[in-house]
């Protein structure tokens, strides 16, 4: 096969193809694609995205939250001494063709080290620290709308402004609900911060319920996490159960009367036979979400993908497992874990590979955007 370059708008050799092997290149060097994308292929997917929405539904764009970040330990002072470039992010997402992303906070981002096992939280909370650190961080968020980077996402139709006026748009979001310290009168601080979806536990068990890869410790939603959800119904904040226990994640469903999401997980065995991680979900929570009319965010962690062809592979056995329109682009840019899509400007060639794949036009563009946007709208009526 003959060498195949191909340069997608000013990023660099977005793709090689010598002998069969093609590979991404970015910031940090070779990654391997796993498929072979033609000139023909990107262009396509670069067409459809200058005519249609897209969305990332769960994202830390240029790492915001590390800013100012205090009392952390070794591990996360020397993460944190790499610095935010939210500017670079931006910029990757026009170049990508990106219209909305969500900017989130980490609620216990302070609590948090490394071990053997990933993350976890080291350390309980001081009183008044978590609505504390919310409160830096969301002020960092505010500061990048003050420099006009990009726009805020407040309602459904802040998207398609966002779209016809060629801006980026920011959907704040909160990784963890631990900055509410079990008081809705912080939640209706944070709404008007412009805050619309809340993640509801992260690495640390909290008020609201359990989280994954922990020992469970309230077996289920909270009395304070029912009164949460129904809060959030009212005001129009999309609940979001990524990183949630099962029993917790359940009865969030059962409570909410909105659609919900998971924005950023697998489902146990798309991502290959045996292969299973603590962080993914069943079948039946995943159709239970699709019941709901929520989403699924495919997420593309270095954990039993190795290439950018088996993301490919793993949004499309997603859709086949709970439909098209339950599927959303869910990437947990610049937090994630080994990603396989690990640039906004890669956007171009996913929608490629889903339309060389076999997906539509129409289907293609309910998962990169429309999904969610459907979602949206039905949580903010």
């Amino acid at each position: 096969m003959p060498t195949r370059r191909h340069f997608l708008t000013g990023a660099g050799i977005a793709v090689i193809a010598a002998g069969g092997a093609a590979y991404w290149w970015s910031r940090q060097g070779k990654v391997p694609l796993g498929m072979v994308l033609t000139d023909t292929d990107i262009a396509a997917g670069q067409h459809l995205l200058t005519q249609v929405i897209s969305v990332d539904t769960h994202a830390h764009p240029g790492r915001s939250f590390v800013v100012g970040g205090e009392h952390l330990s070794t591990r996360l002072k020397l993460y944190s001494a790499l610095g935010s470039f939210e500017a670079d992010t931006i910029e990757d997402m026009r170049r990508g063709g990106l219209t909305t992303a969500s900017f989130a906070t980490v609620s216990d981002f302070q609590l948090l080290d490394f071990g053997e096992r990933g993350l976890y939280a080291a350390r309980e909370f001081e009183p008044g620290e978590a609505w504390q650190s919310y409160q830096k961080q969301i002020q960092r968020l505010k500061e990048l709308l003050q420099q006009n980077l990009c726009i805020p996402v407040l309602r459904p139709e802040d998207i398609t402004r966002a779209k016809t006026t060629s801006s980026i748009g920011a959907w704040l979001t909160a990784e963890g609900g631990d900055f509410l310290e079990g008081s809705l009168e912080h939640l209706d601080q944070a709404y008007r911060d412009g805050l619309r979806s809340i993640t509801l536990v992260h690495y640390h068990t909290n008020e609201i319920g359990d989280f994954q890869t922990a020992a469970p410790v309230h077996k289920g939603l909270t009395p304070f996490g029912h009164q949460l959800v129904s809060a959030m119904n009212q005001k129009g904040l999309l609940v979001d159960l990524a990183h949630a226990a099962k029993a917790t994640a359940m009865d969030a469903i059962a409570a909410s009367e909105k659609p919900v999401m998971v924005s950023h997980s697998a489902i146990r065995g798309v991502r290959g036979e045996g292969f299973d991680f603590s962080r993914f979900i069943d079948l039946d929570q995943a159709r239970a979400v699709a019941a709901t009319g929520g989403i699924i965010g495919a997420w593309p962690a270095g954990l039993g993908l190795s290439s950018f062809a088996d993301y490919v592979d793993q949004i499309l056995r997603t859709i086949d497992l709970v439909g098209i329109d339950h599927v959303a682009l869910g990437t947990d840019m610049d937090a994630n874990y080994k990603p396989v899509f690990e640039s906004y400007r890669q956007l171009p060639m996913l929608a490629g590979a889903l339309l060389k794949r076999g997906l539509s036009e129409t289907e293609t563009a309910q998962f990169l955007g429309g999904n969610f946007l459907r979602v949206f709208r039905e949580v903010a009526a």
